[in-house]
């Protein structure tokens, strides 16, 4: 319930930040934007790892082989940021965003795979 409020909480102050709302009413500059990314960003790890650490460990593996299209749109958005003309520290969050979601993109898969080897017929010996 947190997480939600906090999500919503944080979108509601992006948007407001991005559309030039009474709080901000001159357009909003280069920096502004790039605090509302950065903060988008913690959001959503936040925001992850609190969903994760919910979920009991019997879940997690078909959950986990359900994600991997999602892992992979992460891993071209990360590397879209991480190849933009955009100030040294948004490109370096931008690598590390492609590490974790290679790592994550790789690991569901091989966790799916193993997952997949456990329900295969052993042929019984004769």
């Amino acid at each position: 319930m947190t997480t939600a409020i906090l999500t919503a909480i944080g979108a509601a102050a992006a948007i407001a930040a991005l559309t030039g709302s009474p709080v901000a009413p001159d357009a909003p500059t280069l920096v502004d934007l790039q605090i509302v990314e950065i903060y988008v960003f913690l959001l959503a790890a936040f925001t992850g790892f609190q969903i994760i650490t919910k979920v009991p460990p019997l879940l997690h593996t078909p959950l986990m082989a359900a994600t991997n299209a999602i892992s992979a749109i992460s891993l071209v958005a990360s590397i879209v940021i991480a190849g933009a003309e955009r100030p040294l520290y948004i490109n370096f969050m931008g690598a590390v965003a492609v590490a974790a979601a290679t790592v994550n993109v790789v690991g569901g898969f091989v966790i799916t795979d193993r997952m997949l080897r456990m329900f295969k017929r052993t042929e019984a010996p004769k």
